[in-house]
């Protein structure tokens, strides 16, 4: 029995970092932009007030959830997207790799010119 917890517990610890590695795949619909989070759900983004959407997640670097609290005063560079509301739903703060693909669009009409492609996580302007 101590065998089969000690191998469990081996295997979750090895399979763990390697999950939290993969490619988290963006859509179309999602931009980047600059949060601060002020008095949840208050929030700047792009320096401009913005609020949390109900049920909103934030996601850290390492793709684990984030209180809103817990990043409150912290300039994050982000991937979000917005409710039907216009409030943000799912937030993705950045990797270095992440915020290496240029370019991402930060408004919804450059988002609506520029051509996603799904498979290799970039965009491209016209």
């Amino acid at each position: 029995m101590l065998r089969c917890v000690t191998l469990a517990t081996l295997l979750a610890a090895t399979t763990l970092p390697a999950a939290a590695q993969l490619l988290r795949p963006f859509t179309a619909q999602t931009l980047r932009g600059e949060l601060v989070v002020t008095q949840p759900p208050e929030v700047l983004l792009n320096r401009q007030p913005a609020r949390l959407a109900p049920g909103a997640r934030i996601r850290g670097a390492d793709n684990l959830l984030l209180m809103s609290g817990a990043v409150a005063g912290q300039r994050l560079v982000v991937h979000y997207t917005l409710d039907l509301g216009g409030h943000l739903l799912n937030v993705w703060v950045l990797t270095p790799d992440e915020l290496a693909r240029q370019p991402w669009p930060t408004t919804p009409q450059q988002a609506a010119t520029w051509a996603f492609d799904a498979s290799t996580q970039t965009w491209s302007k016209p």
